[in-house]
């Protein structure tokens, strides 16, 4: 992310915002309805949460989804207004390279990761929310800091009314550069583009018969396993649990495991929480605990870049580094071996992953020579994550494996 910087000219039209009195006051309308009022005072409010919440992903690091909620919670918004920071932050935080283009042009100075926020929130209210200049200037500038109302007033102003060029598809879509060329070399250049700007659009939500939210994508792969009533089903990756749970549902007994107890007690939560009946285990799916060859199937989720459900996590895409699909996709065929080790003769090995990079899909099940169906490649869209699966099938005694 670029150093921070000041603005470049002299501050024009500051407005100054409202400040909370001491003490109770009657209020000077200047005309204004109640329930004017009220709106105004919900939309500063939803900046400042909003910018609130940025500031600490930026500044300290934070993930988006584990400070947004809290933020919210504490806050007196509900409903409508809810929704509007929880868009206006993941927005924000996703395009922040395209904003961040918007607004330098008008900065020569460093600023700090308050006003800088402040700056992509109001910049991502104009040019990606449509959301009238007067009213995300107005609310944003309020919202921020006495001491940046007026840089803050004239770099949205300048940035509403000012003509644009992308210098690349990068900037354009807010990836880094190494995400745009690495899937741009492994899908082609139109396919790439296109789920990066569907990996740009928020998530949509999809529950199950029995009220589990669960990606599309997801369930497709649950579906490609075929699990039949008492087949023992390992589910080795198992957390959040929505695909064991999924399997479960046909009359499989499934044993999941996770490496982390944590997330293993989340399986478990899950699992209660759609009445679903579920054996989960801590442990590591290189060594997982059962005998060999004792599966009807196994499915492999395996721990990757998630370089296909970027909308989902607004964030990762600044986090993940340019490294990790090669350094995954060594650990993914250490994964992979050690789960076809458990799989009975005849039986199935599902491996998906959340990713669409080669290094991490077709490099890593040349680990396997066991008969296989056509992989399902499904690429990233406004209904759905990006998912890669493929089965395999593992040769009876005394077949060869081709």
């Amino acid at each position: 992310m670029p150093e921070p910087k000041q603005y470049q000219g002299k501050p024009e039209n500051q407005v100054v915002g409202r400040a909370k009195p001491k003490k109770p006051k009657k209020p000077k309308t200047g005309g204004k309805s109640a329930g004017a009022l009220r709106r105004t005072a919900e939309g500063l409010d939803s900046r400042r949460v909003a910018i609130k919440a940025l500031e600490r992903i930026t500044g300290a690091g934070s993930f988006a989804n584990l400070v947004l909620g809290p933020l919210l919670d504490r806050s007196s918004l509900e409903g409508r207004d809810r929704a509007l920071v929880t868009e206006m932050v993941y927005g924000t935080t996703r395009m922040q390279r395209a904003l961040d283009h918007l607004i330098d042009q008008f900065l020569l100075d460093e600023v700090d990761h308050h006003t800088r926020s402040a700056l992509r929130l109001g910049t991502y209210q104009i040019h990606f929310m449509n959301v009238p200049t007067f009213a995300a200037v107005d609310a944003t500038v309020g919202a921020s800091k006495k001491r940046v109302r007026g840089l803050v007033n004239a770099v949205l102003r300048k940035v509403a009314d000012a003509p644009h060029d992308w210098p690349s598809d990068a900037v354009r879509l807010s990836y880094p550069d190494w995400i745009v060329d690495r899937l741009s070399a492994d899908l082609g250049r139109t396919a790439a583009l296109e789920a990066l700007e569907a990996m740009n659009e928020a998530a949509i939500t999809t529950t199950r018969d029995d009220g589990y939210v669960q990606d599309p994508a997801s369930q497709e792969v649950v579906a490609l396993l075929e699990a039949q009533p008492g087949e023992l089903i390992l589910d080795l990756c198992a957390a959040p649990g929505g695909k064991a749970t999924g399997l479960a549902a046909s009359g499989a007994f499934v044993v999941a495991g996770d490496l982390h107890a944590k997330r293993a007690r989340l399986v478990r939560r899950n699992a209660t929480s759609t009445g679903s009946v579920v054996a989960v285990l801590a442990a590591d799916a290189r060594s997982f605990p059962v005998r060999e060859d004792c599966a009807d199937a196994v499915l492999l989720d395996a721990p990757c870049s998630g370089l296909g459900s970027l909308r989902r996590r607004a964030d990762a895409r600044w986090r993940i580094d340019p490294d990790a699909p090669v350094r995954l996709g060594a650990i993914q065929r250490e994964l992979l071996l050690a789960a076809a080790a458990l799989v009975k003769p005849g039986g199935r090995l599902m491996y998906s992953v959340c990713t669409l990079t080669t290094a991490e899909t077709t490099d890593v099940i040349k680990a396997l020579d066991w008969p296989a169906s056509a992989p399902v490649v499904r690429l990233p869209s406004t209904d759905s994550d990006g998912m890669w699966s493929q089965m395999f099938t593992r040769p009876q005694a005394g077949q060869r494996a081709v």
